[in-house]
């Protein structure tokens, strides 16, 4: 499996140097950038003998026709966070790309056809709110996402409209589930524990669910130099407290984790007082009643923490992802195929989102973690081996196998 593990390895290099910034992996959602990862992959989807389509929001789909009536579906995601890694979401799209290209090299079809998905937005960068592409592939997409703006005031509504979609066709564009069989996605662990265990890859047993909220302190601007200690309505001031107790009330909850991982500040000038603090949310927890207890209490702390430095707040809850487990049946005939290909099995749960948290509402779904380096992700020095992506590619060929004897028994 090394000479296919070689020319996916090659494929993420490549795909890494398709960025909006210079010498940083940036792909937001709808960008000149993730227009030409989507030809690029449209490109190696065809060359796997796979027809090739775009939805409306912009996830590029490529179909393997079977000699069945059932459809497989594997993937993962384009686009990346800002001065990304090369692996996240990329090496799932092209191991599922590896997989069909082995059975069209070997004139193979098999009694299932297989859909590769490769989705527009899993990480949010541009509009904050994650899953907009799997959202709209399981019929899941909210209407009101919509009317988000970006960075330079663009709604998401334009974007989807400039990306060539229609926007009022987002939410009855789902994927009907009549022909599913289920989903299975690839994934860089993004954690260390396969590493821990000296293991390859690892099989996925639940995604944590997640809240993301857009917060807002609105305080008053004023000179540096000239407005006393005493009554300022600092709303950098009341962020930073607001940031201390979701450490705090994070470290309380056990297994929880919380980031505040985006602040701006307005005017944004050295010798003014900040009047207006934006910042991110971010909330999750495997047990969802312990992330929503922890997300109604930090909305408490953020009202209180406002209105006794003189501040206004806004609160944006801007998406939210239950907890979700994988299948059963189509994890243990993932199981069975590390198992074949002389791999002991872990089971682990991810603490990160993933598209599958999605499809999840659509059809059963399985993960597939694969081993990174000291669990480093979202990062630059996010890295995996070859040999690793070669087992990761050796079990996905003995899943189908496996898939294609289930359905030849049932």
């Amino acid at each position: 499996m090394q000479g296919i593990a070689s020319i996916v390895m090659e494929c993420c290099e490549l795909l890494s140097n398709v960025s909006e910034e210079f010498g940083a992996l940036t792909r937001p959602y709808g960008s000149r950038a993730m227009r030409e990862a989507n030809k690029v992959v449209s490109g190696w989807m065809r060359g796997a003998g796979m027809t090739v389509s775009q939805d409306e929001i912009g996830n590029l789909i490529g179909h393997y026709q079977g000699t069945g009536e059932k459809t497989l579906v594997l993937g993962s995601h384009l686009d990346t966070v800002r001065d990304a890694g090369k692996y996240d979401g990329i090496l799932g799209v092209m191991i599922a790309i590896a997989c069909v290209q082995r059975l069209h090299d070997r004139g193979e079809r098999l009694p299932f056809s297989i859909e590769v998905a490769a989705f527009a937005d899993e990480e949010g960068l541009r509009f904050g709110t994650a899953f907009l592409g799997s959202s709209v592939y399981a019929g899941a997409f909210d209407e009101e996402l919509l009317n988000l703006q970006d960075q330079d005031g663009l709604t998401l509504r334009e974007a989807v409209r400039a990306f060539g979609g229609d926007p009022d066709a987002l939410k009855p564009e789902g994927r009907r589930d009549g022909d599913l069989l289920g989903y299975c996605e690839v994934h860089i662990e993004q954690g260390p524990v396969l590493e821990e265990h000296d293991l390859p890859v690892g099989i996925v047993t639940a995604i944590n669910g997640q809240s993301r909220v857009g917060l807002v302190f609105d305080g008053k601007a004023g000179h540096a130099g000239t407005v006393p200690m005493e009554g300022r309505q600092d709303a950098l001031c009341a962020a930073a407290e607001f940031v201390l107790e979701v450490e705090r009330a994070a470290k309380a909850e056990p297994e929880s984790v919380a980031t505040v991982g985006e602040v701006a500040t307005f005017p944004g000038a050295a010798n003014v007082i900040p009047g207006r603090a934006e910042f991110s949310l971010d909330i999750r927890h495997q047990d969802d009643e312990v992330r929503e207890r922890l997300r109604d209490h930090l909305k408490m702390r953020a009202e209180e923490i406002a209105t006794s430095r003189g501040c206004g707040y806004e609160w944006q809850l801007r998406q939210e992802t239950r907890a979700v487990p994988t299948d059963q049946d189509l994890s243990d005939l993932l199981a069975g195929a590390v198992e074949d290909s002389g791999i002991a099995v872990h089971r682990l749960p991810s603490g990160a989102g993933h598209d599958a948290a999605q499809l999840a509402g659509l059809t059963p779904v399985a993960m597939l973690f694969v081993r990174c380096k000291e669990g480093i992700s979202h990062n630059p020095a996010e890295s995996v081996t070859q040999e690793d992506v070669g087992v990761a590619v050796e079990v996905m060929d003995r899943f189908l196998e496996r898939v294609k004897e289930g359905l030849s028994l049932s």
